[in-house]
């Protein structure tokens, strides 16, 4: 399945989004492959490899109904990323990629665009900056969809332009990897 997205799957910054990503088998090999894309690329500078591998990571998105398969997920997508990189669970890039995690999988049903608290489900849009800072931008999951019918040719909505119909709830100052690493999921959330 993944070849037939096979350029997808190594861009770096290409988002994945599996609806119901149980313990992480589809997401583990596509970040499995975004892994690859930051080695050819950026293999030989520990900083610009340690930062594009946080960005895979940050692409990658995971709604599960059942606790456990949401939990499992995130051990397993986090256990690629460490034995790639070399990581102790107490680095900060461990830590940063945890919290990630935490945020892009979440428990909930996507059928009903709910989180497990009933509350919609909100995905953080991450983007590199550059330099080791990181940005983050919040959208609430039912509004992305329900917005993707407003880009049909030939709708009433089809004249507006992304930055119309896509705005974020929140959108958080740039931060780097230490800061992310101690982020609260709680405070942040």
């Amino acid at each position: 399945m993944l070849d037939l997205v096979k350029g997808e799957t190594e861009r770096i910054d290409s988002r994945f989004l599996e609806p119901a990503c149980g313990s992480g088998n589809f997401l583990t090999h596509v970040l499995r492959r975004k892994l690859a894309a930051v080695e050819l690329k950026y293999g030989k500078s520990d900083f610009e490899k340690h930062h594009f591998a946080l960005l895979a990571v940050m692409c990658i998105y995971g709604i599960e109904l059942l606790p456990d398969n949401i939990v499992e997920c995130r051990d397993h997508l986090l256990a690629i990323f460490a034995e790639y990189l070399g990581l102790e669970e107490t680095d900060d890039l461990y830590r940063a990629a945890l919290f990630v995690l935490t945020v892009n999988l979440v428990h909930g049903d996507a059928l009903t665009m709910k989180a497990s608290d009933d509350k919609p489900i909100t995905f953080a849009e991450w983007g590199y900056l550059g330099k080791g800072k990181f940005q983050r931008r919040d959208f609430r999951l039912d509004v992305l969809t329900g917005s993707s019918a407003f880009s049909a040719e030939g709708t009433l909505f089809s004249h507006l332009g992304k930055h119309e119909i896509f705005t974020p709830i929140k959108v958080w100052p740039p931060m780097s990897v230490r800061e992310l690493a101690g982020a609260d999921v709680q405070e942040v959330a």
